[in-house]
């Protein structure tokens, strides 16, 4: 059993008094407005499961996860509140649809209401403000325009495609339901094998209504209607202030040679993705 009042506290929302549209599209933009998408635990070498209760508990002390942590909380939440949500494998894709269909690096949720499907997926990383329905068509939320459409290789499936300023091109899923424990091998993967970009890079990103910010190494981004907006993190502290003040982490848990130690790696790989953009450019 997960703690739902202490989730819903933590979404700043009171419990719902029925399984509603209006209290999903709520809790949709509550979670992604305030649980960050995050790879820290990645670099810090200290991966946690992705069981429901595990990740509501990482929710509760402050933390927020990447798909497998936001969306396996959030569907233990849905259901919780009655809702009848599923589990599909999916998978990020290129501008080609892979005919070998998801992979598995995803988890994708689709919820039943009112006679109509709905993705609900708080895990895609800077994605969707707000629900979207198994419908083909474009849909705009804020400054990004996304588009939805049966998948052509996956009989029954869905593919998500992404706005052009976002961090991936499309994400493709499969109509069968799935148990959160199917993901299993591949978080264990993501989460520790030394050629997953979940290990190598550090990312963050978080949700708003008019855009998206996103940390990768020590680039800060802002993506809104204005323009894309870009800086380098050059020390610790402001670093370490921008993970509490921009993407409500709290790292109470984190001490300070951890700290040390995960600025250090941060910068270290910043420093080398420097240096092969710069060969990239002097070769050209």
């Amino acid at each position: 059993m997960i703690d739902v009042d202490g989730y819903l506290a933590a979404l700043g929302m009171a419990r719902p008094t029925a399984p509603t549209a209006e209290a999903l599209w709520a809790l949709h933009r509550a979670q992604v407005e305030r649980i960050p998408y995050e790879t820290l635990d990645n670099q810090l070498e200290r991966p946690t499961g992705i069981s429901a209760e595990e990740s509501v508990a990482r929710i509760l002390r402050g933390r927020g996860g990447y798909c497998f942590h936001l969306n396996g909380a959030f569907a233990a939440l849905l259901a919780a509140l009655g809702y009848d949500v599923t589990l599909h494998r999916a998978g990020v894709q290129d501008e080609v649809e892979d005919p070998d269909g998801p992979g598995g690096d995803h988890l994708a949720l689709t919820v039943g209401l009112d006679g109509e499907r709905w993705l609900v997926d708080t895990g895609l990383a800077g994605g969707i403000h707000e629900p979207l329905p198994l419908r083909e068509g474009t849909y705009t939320q804020g400054p990004f325009t996304y588009a939805m459409a049966p998948s052509t290789v996956v009989p029954g499936g869905w593919r998500f495609t992404h706005d052009p300023r976002g961090a991936f091109t499309a994400m493709v899923f499969a109509p069968e339901p799935v148990d959160l424990s199917a993901f299993t091998a591949k978080h264990l993967q993501l989460s520790s094998s030394p050629e997953s970009g979940f290990v190598r890079v550090l990312q963050v990103q978080l949700r708003d209504a008019k855009g998206v910010d996103m940390l990768r190494g020590c680039v800060l981004r802002r993506i809104d209607a204005d323009g894309t907006h870009e800086r380098i993190i050059d020390t610790a502290a402001e670093w370490y202030d921008l993970l509490a003040d921009v993407f409500h982490l709290d790292l109470a848990d984190v001490d300070t040679p951890a700290r040390a130690r995960l600025w250090h790696r941060v910068r270290a790989e910043h420093q080398g993705w420097e240096a092969a953009r710069q060969r990239t450019t002097t070769t050209r």
